[in-house]
């Protein structure tokens, strides 16, 4: 019977171990699993982290880019407003421009409307009524003729244009060969505006201006433009044919305003090139066209010496017609000196052709020979002469002029001369 109880005993153990060892192996197995799906569980929360940080990445970029946007967007909302604020201008109706004659009360006045017309209408009660002068120019408006506003004073165009800005580098020294007509024209211009008090002691009046005639190119406009140069006072310069404009009125509304500026801006120099334009001889049968030239030609004739005293604008004009000039123009009292610029003669003619040749790479040029030589040349031709021996130099590739390039540049100057008188074609006029 114990050998009984030690099998059961022994079976009972043998069970017992191998329940035991049933249990060890799946607490093994379980422990594997659960690390499997723990090591699972790092993974995908890693994997949500990055997703996360990238999620914030593209949420910061899309609110940069929207900032962006709405600031691009409120500067072409802005930039639209101000287009439609400008298209609302251009669409308004135009003003007329009129000239206030007369203001009756403080809510009307008398204008002139550019066309002429004559009209009562009434002020805009917003403008300044010390603004409101005889002969102001007024805007209107289109349907009402009533004043809108108050324009300021306007030179035209060609008046305020012919001022002339930056001096140009002409000196007295480079106007060869007119030492006495350089004196005369220092005399009449400058003396008056820098010494006034010597004419006051004397007990004359200075003179009003000179006239300047020669044949062309001997240095009328080049003498013009040294005066500029040297003058400390406003210069104006004109040419004679713009003032002679088709309407008619505009070309003595030109003059007016013309001289009306050089007092402005006084002490002040007007000069007139080719004064011929509008200074002709006033005759009995004329076209339209000449009869608004003659009107220009007496509105200057009035500015020179009229009622109104010019006291610091002096005038000088040049023209190589004074055979044509109006007699009324040529009188003392508007043109006091009348100094004429001749054609060179031998000793001027070394001053110029020495002037132009200081500046040139020269070698064994005789100045004597040459100046005998250019009898009868203007200086513009004596100047003409030593650039085309300068170019006879470098079409020989030299970089010095000789006498014989000077001397051959005189042959074809004269031949120029010649041919020039006789001939219209080109081969004649420079062959």
């Amino acid at each position: 019977m114990n050998l009984r109880f030690f099998f059961v005993f022994y079976n009972d153990e043998l069970m017992n171990c191998g329940h035991e060892g049933q249990s060890i192996a799946m607490g093994t197995e379980v422990e594997r699993n659960s690390e499997s799906v723990k090591n699972i569980k790092e993974d995908d929360f890693t994997k949500l982290e990055q997703d996360y940080r990238i999620l914030q990445e593209k949420t910061q970029e899309l609110i940069s880019e929207r900032t962006h946007i709405e600031s691009e967007l409120r500067n072409v909302k802005k930039q639209a407003g101000r287009l439609e604020e400008e298209v609302r201008h251009l669409r308004a109706p135009p003003l007329i421009v009129g000239t206030l004659q007369d203001v009756l009360d403080a809510g009307r006045a008398i204008v002139r409307s550019s066309n002429g017309t004559v009209f009562q209408v009434s002020l805009n009660q917003r403008i300044d009524p010390e603004m409101l002068k005889p002969g102001t120019r007024v805007a209107l408006n289109q349907d009402s003729l009533s004043l809108v506003e108050v324009l300021h004073d306007a030179w035209d165009p060609i008046v305020s244009g012919s001022e002339m800005v930056e001096k140009p580098d002409i000196t007295y020294d480079m106007v060869a060969g007119l030492d006495d007509e350089i004196l005369s024209v220092r005399e009449a211009i400058e003396l008056p505006l820098t010494k006034p008090h010597l004419f006051a002691k004397v007990g004359i009046k200075p003179p009003k201006g000179v006239l300047l005639v020669g044949p062309p190119g001997c240095g009328k406009t080049l003498l013009a433009k040294a005066v500029a140069h040297h003058t400390k006072a406003t210069f104006i310069r004109m040419v004679g044919s713009e003032l002679a404009q088709k309407y008619i009125g505009e070309g003595g509304r030109l003059v007016r305003e013309l001289f009306s500026l050089a007092k402005d801006k006084s002490p002040s120099i007007i000069f007139l090139d080719e004064i011929d334009a509008i200074g002709a001889k006033r005759l009995d049968g004329s076209t339209s066209g000449d009869r608004e030239v003659q009107r220009t030609l007496m509105q200057l004739l009035a500015e020179l010496d009229g009622f109104d005293e010019l006291e610091d604008v002096k005038i000088i004009a040049a023209t190589n017609r004074p055979d044509i000039l109006d007699d009324a123009l040529l009188r003392p009292g508007r043109f006091d000196r009348i100094i004429e610029i001749p054609i060179p003669e031998e000793k001027s003619r070394k001053e110029i052709i020495k002037l132009h040749l200081s500046s040139m790479n020269c070698k064994g040029v005789r100045i004597d020979s040459i100046s005998k030589a250019t009898d009868g040349y203007s200086g513009a031709e004596l100047k003409a002469t030593c650039v085309e021996a300068g170019m006879i130099a470098i079409r020989s590739n030299r970089d010095t002029v000789t006498h014989k390039d000077v001397v051959l540049a005189i042959e074809r100057l004269n031949k120029k001369k010649t041919q020039s008188g006789g001939t219209s074609s080109p081969e004649g006029l420079y062959g």
